[in-house]
């Protein structure tokens, strides 16, 4: 039995669950035994009343979604290729099906979804793009008679079911069953437990709900709204494994959730797994990594240990050449298609007040250099002038300034703020590759000349007409907040990944929470 001691209590002696001290004697080890066989047998009686204790089976079934994936591109495509008479339809459904389940399983679109990172959804239309010229390369070697155009349409509806299937298998529990996805029981020492409960409850964006922890060593953990209905000892124990078990079932947790540190090593780690596995709850170990995506991280096992290679930061490649064209592309059609929009406000701006239709103010942009950004003017002519006035009454942290009612913002600008429609003419910023379609918002030189060095990483890319930052509550956020949002762009980004904010980005124009 473990044994530890409480400091500032009158209690001493072996503590396990619920924390309750008890003697070291053979009987309490007889009746921890006992304890732990009613817990592992399936055909203990329990009190009708009693909550019975929670083994869910993992609701994730790789080969149903190949299988899914096989049959939702596969089938439409010998469908549309034998409407249309092409040769041999039911062969080259079979092959481009049997492609597509292979390449998706081979970039770990089977695997159980990693939630909370923006534009995974997007990872089909990539998947399917790849699809397209492993055929093409196929059936170029092949010397295949199908009819290109047809090819493609036929392979078409497997993206949309694809798609479809990626959506729902990332959509919330909480909207299908009103719980959460994984229910987590901490396990760990004290400093481990509270930075994992602090981020794991500061965010409702991941499918993780902390229901319980249980320290190891006599500190007692400092987050207050946890549940602790047990405790490990300093070191090793025969009753590890059953006070961990207690308190999963006593909370119906699915997956226990260990902090690592110099209490428990990787040996008592290894035999707390074993035991944890047997019964059939998940274990994960909580990283000391923060702010970085599973796709950047690879495990590597060497000489016994487990290594996690982290892949860099993308700032060039394919991908930073594919980014620069679409921003260009992107701003030129947006300003062409939105032309009569753009027209309209400047017109309205210029005659509801006195001043310039645009307002032009210096920025800060990658790797801090200085650029003139352009935006429909929203506040009267002296705004700059009155906004000593008015630091006082500044509603934000940091170096930003914001206040929800500026007096200097006129009635139309309220409206544009709201909208974001002050920000279109920024895309000619975009047009002349100062600035991107997404990324971190550009700083004043004021704000950036206080900024300190984690705060200046956000210089590394191009600033954005739009980001994490305005699809997550714009000024309702603190600058903490901003910040960490923007670093984990920085460090993460990828094409998807401004596909899916830029689709966020919709919503949140027209939701309009914390534009002001």
């Amino acid at each position: 039995m473990g044994h530890v001691e409480i400091p500032e209590t009158d209690i001493s002696g072996p503590v396990g669950l619920r924390g309750a001290p008890r003697p070291r004697t053979a009987a309490s080890r007889n009746r921890t035994a006992a304890l732990e066989q009613l817990w592992r047998a399936p055909t203990a009686e329990r009190d009708p009343a009693e909550r019975a204790p929670a083994r869910r089976k993992p609701g994730h079934h790789p080969s149903v979604g190949a299988l899914t994936d096989l049959i939702g591109l596969a089938g439409p495509a010998w469908l549309l290729l034998h409407l249309g008479e092409q040769p041999r339809p039911w062969l080259a459904a079979a092959v481009a099906g049997a492609v597509w389940t292979g390449l998706r399983g081979a970039r770990g679109r089977y695997a159980d979804p990693v939630r909370g990172e923006p534009g995974g959804a997007f990872g089909a239309l990539g998947d399917w793009l790849v699809l397209l010229g492993t055929l093409a390369v196929l059936h170029a070697a092949a010397g295949g008679s199908v009819d290109p155009a047809m090819a493609v349409a036929a392979v078409a509806p497997g993206l949309l079911v694809a798609t479809a299937v990626e959506g729902l298998r990332r959509w919330p529990r909480t909207a299908r069953r009103g719980r959460a996805v994984r229910r987590v029981l901490l396990v760990g020492e004290a400093a481990g437990l509270d930075r994992a409960a602090e981020l794991l409850n500061s965010r409702t964006d991941h499918g993780y709900r902390l229901v319980a922890a249980i320290p190891v060593g006599p500190a007692r953990p400092g987050y207050e709204g946890v549940q602790v209905p047990g405790r490990l000892a300093s070191a090793p124990a025969d009753d590890d494994v059953t006070t961990v078990l207690g308190g999963a079932y006593a909370h119906e947790a699915d997956l226990v959730l260990v902090a690592p540190g110099p209490q428990l090593t990787g040996d008592r780690l290894r035999r707390l797994g074993w035991g944890l596995h047997d019964a059939g709850v998940a274990l994960s170990v909580v990283s000391e990594l923060s702010g970085v995506t599973a796709g950047r991280v690879r495990p590597v096992t060497a000489a016994g240990l487990t290594l996690l290679h982290i892949a860099p930061p993308l700032r060039g490649g394919p991908q930073g050449v594919l980014k620069a064209a679409l921003d260009r592309s992107g701003a030129l059609f947006g300003l062409l298609v939105l032309s009569p929009l753009l027209l309209a406000v400047a017109l309205c701006v210029r005659f509801s007040s006195r001043g310039p239709v645009f307002h032009r103010q210096v920025r800060q942009g990658q790797h801090n250099r200085p650029f003139t950004m352009w935006k429909f003017r929203t506040m009267v002519a002296d705004a700059e002038a009155r906004k000593e006035q008015l630091t006082e009454d500044n509603e934000v942290d940091g170096p930003l300034f914001k206040m929800r009612r500026d007096p200097r913002v006129t009635p139309v600008g309220r409206t544009l703020r709201r909208t974001s429609i002050d920000e279109l003419p920024q895309l000619f910023n975009v047009l002349l590759g100062q600035m991107s379609l997404v990324g971190p918002r550009p700083p004043l030189p004021e704000e950036a000349s206080r900024y300190d060095e984690r705060e200046h990483r956000r210089l590394a890319v191009k600033p954005g007409l739009t980001g994490l930052w305005q699809v997550s509550g714009r000024s309702d956020l603190s600058w903490q907040e901003t910040v960490s949002l923007d670093l984990w762009y920085v460090d993460n980004w990828s094409v998807a990944t401004d596909m899916g904010l830029l689709a966020r980005t919709v919503r949140a124009v027209t939701d309009g929470r914390g534009a002001y």
